[in-house]
């Protein structure tokens, strides 16, 4: 099979839920060759009986999240969240990029749970899993509606994102920032254009995330940057540079991750190293193992997320400086709970 240019996984991978496959790996038989493309985008509904998921995950900070889609036409080859979409009947692999799941209703199931007599105001994410600003957001725009929620109730939100589609509701979020109650976290792996368009190929450029920050810091919109995930061999020496131009840009926080590689991710990404860096895919991913006991794969909270190690220990210095160096005096306020309206202000729908 050829390489399909704009998507991250190359191969779809079996999914260990299934009793069968789908395999075209042994041809006899067979009059005529299978033919096999880059697979079209599919959209699947999903009227979930609840919107917010919550964890206990102290690498996190964040205990309640909200996914308005499953998978990501991102395509970002090392995605954890690749993993959950087996749960659906699909592949970590090109189905997580091109079977999308949407949740049409998540603002009214939002604002339902705002008006229960329980719900006590918290910090929401956007999004926990999957990219809340992905491509199909620009059709369906249930994260726009979800921040009109947020607005009308007065209750903190966090957005994670590697679009720059998130400046198209500058107006809501100014108006969420008037009182503390919205962060925008901007994913910035690489500012290497030839590696992030087959590392993570339908994101933005990191030079379109860069201006979309800069335009909502203008607009008093808290934003920050996370330099994730860092894959030695391939993006760590762009520590220093990202969270220079980050901090130019006006971001007031910086984080790291390292990769971790769990479940059929291994998989998909070890294919993708080998096709893209043949000649250094035994170097990257003997790092990668080095990061996690010897594994690629981990569970374990605090060294899934920042490593442990001789590589680990260089990734955490050279940031350490950088952040001493570019953000010096700058930091998120936590966000504000105290403005919750129970009941809202006016009805959306």
């Amino acid at each position: 099979m050829d390489y399909l240019k704009g998507k991250g996984a190359q191969i779809n991978v079996p999914n260990k839920f299934a009793s069968l496959e789908l395999s075209t790996e042994q041809l006899d038989g067979i009059d005529e060759e299978l033919l096999q493309g880059k697979p079209k985008v599919e959209v699947f509904k999903e009227t979930p009986r609840k919107i917010i998921s919550t964890n206990n995950s102290p690498d996190l900070g964040l205990s309640a999240s909200i996914n308005p889609y499953q998978g990501c036409e991102h395509g970002c080859v090392y995605c954890y969240a690749r993993n959950s979409h087996e749960y659906w009947g699909f592949s970590a692999g090109l189905d997580f990029e091109s079977k999308i799941i949407i949740k049409p209703e998540a603002p009214q199931l939002l604002e339902s749970e705002f008006l229960k007599p329980s719900w006590k105001p918290r910090v929401v994410m956007l999004s926990g899993n999957t990219d809340c600003y992905q491509p199909l957001e620009q059709k369906y725009q249930l994260t726009r509606k979800l921040l009109a929620v947020f607005l009308k109730y007065q209750n903190p939100v966090g957005i994670i994102t590697k679009n720059a589609l998130v400046t198209r509701d500058i107006d809501l979020l100014k108006d969420l920032a008037q009182n503390n109650l919205v962060h925008v976290i901007f994913s910035i792996t690489s500012l290497d254009e030839s590696l992030r368009q087959i590392l993570e190929p339908r994101t933005a450029s990191a030079l379109k995330k860069l201006q979309a920050m800069e335009e909502l810091a203008k607009n008093n919109i808290p934003v920050g940057v996370m330099n994730a995930p860092i894959i030695p061999g391939l993006n760590h020496h762009e520590i220093p540079k990202v969270l220079e131009v980050s901090a130019q840009a006006g971001a007031s926080f910086a984080g790291y991750t390292v990769v971790r590689l769990n479940g059929q991710v291994s998989k998909i990404f070890h294919d993708w190293l080998v096709k893209n860096f043949p000649d250094r895919a035994s170097k990257v991913w003997h790092q990668i193992q080095d990061l996690h006991g010897g594994n690629v794969n981990d569970s374990e909270f605090g060294r899934r997320i920042k490593g442990e190690g001789k590589i680990s220990e260089v990734i955490r210095k050279l940031f350490e400086v950088s952040k001493r160096k570019y953000f010096k005096d700058r930091e998120l306020k936590p966000l504000e709970t105290s403005h919750f309206r129970r009941g809202g202000a006016y009805s959306l729908f």
